[in-house]
């Protein structure tokens, strides 16, 4: 469903890539062709230096970028300008230890909406020391949206959560069991999120009846459609109240060379006072 905004519409994005750079021209044709106004990156595995600033600038926008080079990395592209940007969350934990302090959290103000763009950490499989390190991510994110999430600027914290919010977001619950993703404390971090004022506004028959976002490689999962919802967008009341359209672009993960994410988007009309 590759395709431009309406006219009216302010379209924001959020993409884990896997790798920004084993991305670029996928990206930048999807870029050219979908024309989001604001774009959440996840996973780019790049450090600053190596991101393609210069080509996305040829498609008119400007980045703020936060990544060490490792398997991490995120970063917001913005057609409306770029400001307040925050890189790394405030009393953020690290893994595997307190300094060890991972990029994956960078926030912006782009035209009239604030965004975090945000990759949570996996957590690997309950019990495990990431898994206790990624409900303390968690918290630290909690606590870095919650003045936002009350403000009365649009705002929406946006990325992979690692999470599935309910048994409905994975393609058998079964296959979960005495997993990560899907364990009650997870979900809970989640309902912490919600509780400072935002609310997921993908729903779910929006445009597909499993509106999956991730299916692994292997396997044949995507033809399949054996996937799971984790790329979320959590938004306060003025950013949920202004949503016309959102979707999973299911082209984009099509293909040879694609991520096993992909893009959801989500058009917004916007109050003429808060209008680009």
């Amino acid at each position: 469903m590759t395709q431009e905004p309406p006219d009216d519409a302010f379209r924001v994005v959020t993409w884990n890539v896997n790798s920004v750079t084993a991305r670029v021209p996928r990206m930048l044709d999807w870029l050219a062709a979908t024309r989001p106004h604001v774009v959440c990156l996840q996973e780019t595995k790049c450090t600053d230096d190596a991101f393609p600033v210069a080509q996305v600038a040829e498609l008119g926008y400007e980045t703020a970028s936060h990544g060490n080079g490792r398997w991490n990395g995120v970063a917001v592209l913005s057609r409306v300008g770029l400001a307040e940007v925050v890189r790394g969350l405030p009393d953020a934990p690290g893994y595997p230890g307190p300094r060890d302090v991972e990029s994956r959290a960078v926030a912006a103000t782009c035209g009239p909406v604030r965004v975090w763009s945000v990759y949570v950490p996996n957590g690997r499989e309950p019990g495990h020391e990431h898994y206790a390190y990624k409900l303390r991510w968690l918290e630290a994110l909690r606590g870095a949206v919650t003045a936002d999430a009350a403000g009365s600027r649009p705002f929406a914290v946006l990325g992979d959560f690692n999470v599935a919010p309910t048994d409905a977001d994975v393609w058998d619950a079964k296959a979960f069991a005495s997993s990560t993703h899907v364990t009650p404390a997870e979900r809970a971090a989640l309902a912490g999120l919600r509780e400072t004022g935002l609310s997921d506004v993908v729903p779910r028959a929006l445009k597909y009846d499993i509106p999956f976002t991730y299916w692994d490689y292997r396997a044949g999962m995507f033809h399949k459609n054996l996937g799971m919802r984790i790329d979320l967008v959590y938004a306060n009341p003025a950013f949920a109240g202004a949503v016309a359209d959102a979707y999973i672009d299911r082209e984009a993960r099509k293909g040879k060379g694609a991520s096993d994410h992909a893009p959801v988007v989500v058009d917004l009309r916007l109050p003429p006072t808060v209008a680009p």
